[in-house]
């Protein structure tokens, strides 16, 4: 088991496992290509995560065990502060601490890239995920309601 770099090599197992990801929360809050196209679930291809690898210089990184993707994670880097992006866990593979390990990674990376805020969103009426990432540390800053998305968007950040 180990949290390496993404590479181009990885990106479409990264579409795989991000698609499935977040299709769980999809299916538990009825999200779906006709309300909410845009959602990741629906929304991340290789060319989306070619973009965020080549464009905006997203550092990607993966939990893999025996040679297999397992969890994912990104962060867009703005100066001292640090968006985490699409961390997700293959629904089979939950509840193993994985999870927990990609968010430390994710927190420890942002530190050496110089970030000393982490920001992240999440669907507001997923309660469950929200207790999760306050349980380290992330302080809820608010909720935004868009027209586009059938569900709202809640904000959380932690000084990291």
């Amino acid at each position: 088991m180990s949290i390496r770099a993404i590479g181009y090599d990885d990106i479409p197992e990264c579409v795989e496992v991000i698609k499935a990801g977040f299709m769980t929360v999809a299916k538990q809050f009825d999200i779906t290509p006709e309300n909410a196209p845009a959602f990741t679930a629906y929304a991340t291809d290789e060319a989306k995560i070619r973009y965020w690898m080549d464009e905006q210089k997203r550092p990607m990184y993966g939990f893999y065990e025996d040679g297999k993707l397992l969890g994912y994670y990104n962060l867009m880097v703005r100066d001292e502060e640090c968006e985490l992006g699409s961390l997700c866990v293959l629904p089979e593979s939950r509840h193993k601490g994985i999870g927990e390990e990609l968010l430390n990674d994710s927190i420890k990376r942002a530190r050496e890239l110089g970030c000393k805020i982490m920001k992240l969103s999440i669907v507001e009426e997923n309660k469950v995920l929200r207790k999760w990432y306050e349980s380290f540390g992330f302080i809820h800053t608010g909720t935004v309601k868009y027209d586009f998305f059938p569900f709202t968007c809640g904000y959380l950040e932690k000084n990291i």
